[in-house]
């Protein structure tokens, strides 16, 4: 494989391993198990001395092929596809831990992220602290002893908050400290975390590397003595292997990737200026406005706002109702990432576990709407937007 080819070469072409059929579209392997010619051979397999598959939960053919085009997109050694995205955080926090071990966390997190950190984790003698992800004092005071993770979403969920991967990451290893983002709403096409001194990278590949809400997958994105030492023996035993009808489905998601991408930010800026000149909208958030806080660091750290923004309609949880139940194209649905338009009420879905007066410190108000724009015409998603918003 050429090392010079283009991220959108690499999306179609790269970990593609061919059979003997010299079929053009990668094989699916639907196999729970393997055979082995000789009793010896097996043995050698599980001893590590010899190449080959011995079980699905432990390494497939497609599996791998997906792990390996995923790699080769953002830049790192290796990939650990798994089940779901929530898995692939969860692998990558507790297959690093153990009691006595100290996290730190930006405060803003999708739900269930929040559950592991700040229940979970502790539940098992793990220290946690979690901080205001966009002040670096408060990165600086949290990492002034030694810690063993660092984790945070950028942009988060559900506000778009942006947090400066490179200054965070700078003061994570003065403290010894591993740093894990989650990239899932930039995608690797417009945020490259590794480059910017991340140890490992986590995705939900059900977002928009399958891109058209048809499968579940995650993965986590580090260096090879990282997922060979640590990772693998967890994934290993613990089991939260993707499946190979869904690795095929993701393969076949990546060839589009960046086309996808690139016209869901297209898309998504166009709705986030006709959303924040509408009379019936409060305030917007998206990283690709000048009117974003952190518009600068965006520009700093992303090559695109992405499709995903949040905006205020006013008039608390009732006024944040009636425009979901007005809209005639745009669906009402907690996913994002979709070559469909999908809207939430994160107060009371995504972030629904958090208590009232910690979705107010963290910008979660009950007039907040996120939306996840789509691949549609976007004169079509401005129409339904419009009239939605348009009734008083």
């Amino acid at each position: 494989m050429s090392q010079a080819w283009r991220p959108r070469t690499l999306l179609i072409h790269g970990g593609s391993a061919r059979s003997d059929f010299g079929e053009t579209s990668e094989a699916l392997f639907l196999t729970s198990g393997f055979r082995y010619r000789r009793a010896e051979d097996a043995a050698l397999r599980f001893a590590g001395e010899q190449p080959g598959y011995t079980y699905s939960r432990l390494a497939n053919p497609t599996v791998r092929m997906f792990e390996e085009r995923l790699a080769l997109l953002e830049g790192a050694e290796e990939a650990a596809a798994t089940a779901t995205g929530m898995a692939a955080v969860n692998a990558a926090l507790t297959s690093q831990l153990k009691a006595g071990d100290r996290v730190v966390a930006a405060r803003l997190l999708f739900g269930s992220c929040h559950y592991i950190l700040a229940e979970l984790l502790p539940r098992f003698g793990v220290e946690v602290v979690l901080v205001d992800g966009t002040d670096l004092d408060a990165w600086a005071a949290a990492l002034d002893r030694p810690t063993r993770l660092v984790f945070f979403e950028t942009p988060g969920n559900p506000t778009l908050e942006l947090i400066d991967i490179a200054a965070v990451a700078g003061l994570a290893h003065r403290a010894g400290a591993r740093v894990i983002v989650d990239n899932v709403f930039a995608t690797p096409i417009l945020q490259r975390p590794l480059e910017l001194g991340a140890d490992l990278v986590v995705y939900s590949a059900t977002k928009h590397i399958d891109g058209q809400g048809r499968c579940l997958g995650g993965a986590v994105l580090c260096g090879r003595a990282l997922r060979t030492d640590v990772l693998q023996p967890y994934l290993k035993h613990t089991g939260p292997a993707l499946s190979p009808f869904n690795a095929w489905v993701l393969l076949k998601g990546l060839e589009t990737l960046a086309l996808r991408v690139e016209e869901h930010s297209r898309n998504g800026l166009a709705v986030a200026r006709f959303l924040e000149a509408h009379p019936g909208v409060e305030g917007v958030l998206y990283p690709g406005l000048e009117s974003h806080p952190q518009h600068a660091l965006a520009r700093r750290q992303m090559t695109g706002g992405g499709n995903l923004l949040a905006f205020r309609t006013g008039g608390g949880q009732a006024r944040a109702f009636a425009v979901l139940n007005r809209l005639r194209l745009i669906l009402i649905s907690n996913n994002l990432g979709d070559a469909k338009s999908l809207i939430t009420h994160p107060a009371t879905t995504t972030h629904e576990r958090f208590s009232a007066a910690e979705r107010a410190r963290l910008g979660i108000s009950d007039d907040l709407l996120r939306l996840s724009v789509g691949l549609e015409d976007p004169a079509d998603l401005i129409a339904d937007l419009d009239q939605a918003l348009s009734v008083p």
